[in-house]
């Protein structure tokens, strides 16, 4: 399986996206409830339909970015919030994405990439955030699947690759995640030195 760009679009062009829960997840809308400061830089990743972009700009962050590589996601994302700046919803591949950031939102990225993406990929987080950055987020912490996405992982696993770039806040079980995850998921705030 190749998970490329006409792979995802594909996805969303047919509505089939198993994984969108419908709006931002609990752990993450808690997270964003907590911050003061609007004028962060914000990057979203693989955002999909973007529900935790939405949430954000409905709550006055007004530099979101993200980042998918299905039109029809974005697409969807200008449909939910006409208001969504344009230069704030880039088609484009993460690991080829060049800016700085405050702050990165993981929701349902991490567990669609291959797997052996998995290192590559906190080394550019950690490329893409400014000092005292942070990448906030979830993480299955399940086994799922191993030919397609969803995949999974654990706890173990996932610090190898972020412990080199990143100072741990925060790993642990979620304990406000929706009923279909419970248990299954792990809530993130890690810290660029």
């Amino acid at each position: 399986m190749i998970l490329d760009a006409p792979y995802w679009e594909g996805r969303y062009a047919s509505k089939n996206t198993g994984w969108d829960i419908g709006d931002i997840s609990t752990p993450i809308k808690v997270f964003v409830d907590g911050l003061s400061d609007k004028s962060l830089r914000v990057l979203i990743p693989g955002a999909g339909n973007g529900h935790e972009a939405i949430y954000m700009r409905e709550k006055g962050f007004d530099k979101v970015t993200v980042l998918d590589w299905s039109v029809s996601a974005l697409n969807n994302i200008k449909s939910a919030s006409p208001d969504f700046p344009d230069d704030y919803l880039i088609k484009g591949d993460f690991f080829e994405h060049l800016g700085q950031y405050d702050l990165i939102l993981e929701q349902t990225f991490f567990c669609a990439i291959d797997p052996k993406l998995r290192e590559k990929y906190a080394a550019k987080v950690a490329q893409l955030l400014k000092p005292q950055g942070r990448l906030v987020g979830l993480l299955f912490d399940a086994p799922l699947n191993e030919d397609h996405p969803p995949f999974g992982g654990h706890k173990e696993e996932y610090l190898s690759y972020f412990k080199p770039h990143f100072a741990i806040k925060t790993f642990e079980r979620a304990n406000n995640s929706i009923d279909a995850r419970k248990g299954r998921e792990l809530f993130i705030q890690l810290i660029k030195p």
